[in-house]
């Protein structure tokens, strides 16, 4: 008699916290001005998995500028919650 492969053990309930990457669904670009003379300061607003997840991240003028080039000419972008870092498209094996 051969014995059943293991079945990987995962922690119950799957919540909203416990998944860790997500897919951009929309996303939005805002300036705040500061005190005269200051920079004004970026942010970018995440809407991820159409709504059931969102995350703000402030960015400099030069990253603001590059971010919305990615998001321009990407159709797959993937945002991991944890580690706070984007995943631009993707690509099969062997391309």
């Amino acid at each position: 008699m051969s014995e059943q492969p293991s079945t990987p053990k995962v922690p119950q309930p799957v919540t909203d916290d416990s998944i860790r990457v997500r897919q951009l669904s929309h996303y939005q670009f805002s300036w705040t001005a500061q005190e005269p003379g200051e920079s004004g300061v970026w942010t970018l607003q995440l809407v991820l998995d159409q709504g059931a997840w969102e995350e703000v991240v402030t960015l400099d003028e030069d990253d603001a500028d590059v971010l919305q080039d990615l998001l321009r000419h990407s159709d797959d972008v993937h945002y991991d919650v944890g580690r706070r870092v984007l995943m631009f498209g993707t690509t099969p094996v062997g391309k």
